[in-house]
């Protein structure tokens, strides 16, 4: 489990596959009310609160993004308007929101691997994907992928690269962009 905090009352919390094996429970555990889900969630909240030194009291709200199949990012908003009867309580009131990303993010350490997965056959398919750099690795970034084509996609990039826990907003701001639309089969063409 990673946390970062995205501003004053926004914490990203990334969960792993593994984080929740760990513990018991699946993606799909979120859809259901179980025991092991709320102390999960307690703990998360729990960990934040020391580590970004937070008093997290009243409503939250939390949006959950599945990441295909390597876990989930959990974005969770603290309200900034507290009542004081929340805070004689300590009630906490939370909202669950879950979407699916619409991308795929893959970091590299070598360029090297991304030229060994750019000969694979799989970038022929109506597939938009874009090369970044960022702190001296490498990232690709799939987007609008097709759902018969996202396992295997996610499969294949798995060979060469690991799911990046950086945030695509953070790679499109303070990274460079190095090759735009097709960058895989561009990188086929010049690296034969």
């Amino acid at each position: 489990m990673q946390l970062e905090r995205l501003n004053d009352n926004k914490i990203k919390i990334l969960l792993t596959l593994d984080d929740l094996f760990e513990r018991g429970l699946s993606k799909e555990d979120i859809w259901k009310d179980s025991l092991k889900w709320h102390q999960l969630f307690q703990d998360m909240l729990e960990e934040a609160s020391e580590e970004f030194d937070l008093d997290i009291y009243g409503t939250i709200s939390i949006e959950i993004f599945s990441m295909q199949i390597q876990g989930m990012v959990m974005i969770v908003t603290i309200q900034e308007e507290v009542e004081e009867e929340w805070l004689k309580d300590g009630i906490i009131d939370f909202q669950v929101d879950v979407d699916k990303q619409d991308y795929i993010l893959y970091e590299f350490h070598d360029f090297e691997n991304i030229i060994s997965l750019s000969h694979r056959k799989i970038w022929k398919e109506e597939v938009v994907n874009s090369l970044y750099v960022y702190n001296g690795l490498y990232y690709v970034l799939i987007e609008g992928n097709r759902k018969q084509a996202e396992e295997k996609l996610i499969s294949i990039l798995a060979e060469y690269g690991t799911v990046s826990f950086v945030s695509l907003y953070i790679i499109k701001e303070y990274g460079k962009e190095l090759i735009r639309d097709h960058a895989l089969e561009k990188i086929e063409h010049y690296f034969k």
